[in-house]
């Protein structure tokens, strides 16, 4: 089954994102992953199948797998236990979607590079530093940097977030709240970071959303997805280059071989990018929790 659109739940929409569908349930929210996919900020026509399972099933695993190290959001992902009735909807929603609690959001996305890669690279290459973390000289594209950096954006509602410094974040949310967001997020992706290696796999960066739930902090949103995070194979990766990722490798292949300007409208993708898009995902989740996709 692939999910596009949820209209079938009459709830308020409390957020519709390029790939996730947000309802408000008082003091609850339902989060619905779709199959939607997007690049350059741009959600394509095409839907890549089980993509939303894929995404919601591997943020189940994670926020479990780190539950020491800092509370989440997730009160259940079985679709029996949802209120509302939404329990007649358990075909479409089980294995994509999450109940979890309202809380409230810190504005800022929490970013952790362990290698050297994507913006963090055209920062690098424009002025040896990133987010103003001087870094050492002749780095290549995807080395592994001394130690993990915590690299901090703003939030911004539409558009790519900007990149600030530790100092304007501490200006923008203080100083204590800034160094819980700093020293959580780097001890969480010390931990998936190890955990993936054991299964063959570099964690080359990651980024994470966080929420204040009666002034303690939890984490948020997704987690360690392919969506929101790099994954390396470990047997191909050699820095100077590109690496190959289990996310949206062939999405970007085939738009960079195309003449697409990048704005909308997306172009419809051919059945070979949706396919090994598709088999991408999978694989990075059954290597990761080491079980088969329902």
């Amino acid at each position: 089954m692939l999910i596009n659109d949820t209209d079938f739940i009459k709830l308020p929409l409390h957020i519709k994102g390029k790939v996730r569908n947000v309802y408000d349930l008082g003091d609850k929210i339902l989060i619905i992953v779709t199959d939607r996919i997007s690049a350059f900020d741009v959600v394509f026509p095409n839907l890549i199948p089980n993509k939303g399972k894929v995404l919601n099933s591997i943020s189940e695993f994670w926020f479990n797998y780190t539950k020491d190290i800092v509370g989440n959001h997730v009160i259940t992902t079985d679709v029996s236990q949802y209120p509302e009735g939404l329990s007649q909807f358990k075909e479409e929603l089980q294995g994509r979607s999450m109940l979890v609690k309202k809380i409230k959001m810190v504005e800022a996305e929490c970013i952790v590079r362990g290698y050297l890669e994507g913006s963090g690279l055209k920062d690098y290459k424009a002025t040896g530093s990133i987010c103003g973390i001087k870094l050492p000289e002749g780095l290549r594209q995807g080395d592994k940097l001394p130690e993990p950096i915590f690299t901090p954006s703003t939030k911004a509602s539409e558009g790519h977030d900007q990149n600030v410094s530790f100092e304007e974040l501490c200006k923008e949310i203080g100083t204590d709240l800034a160094n819980q967001l700093k020293e959580t997020s780097i001890a969480l992706y010390n931990k998936a970071s190890k955990y993936a290696e054991s299964k063959g796999i570099i964690l080359a960066d990651t980024k994470f959303e966080f929420g204040l739930e009666d002034g303690k902090l939890v984490v948020a949103d997704e987690m360690f997805t392919p969506d929101s995070s790099r994954f390396w194979d470990m047997n191909e990766y050699e820095p100077g280059r590109p690496q190959k990722s289990f996310d949206k490798q062939f999405l970007r292949e085939y738009i960079e071989s195309t003449d697409w300007d990048k704005k909308p409208p997306a172009p419809v993708l051919p059945d070979d990018v949706i396919r090994n898009t598709e088999l991408k995902y999978i694989e990075a989740y059954e290597r990761l929790t080491g079980k088969k996709l329902d």
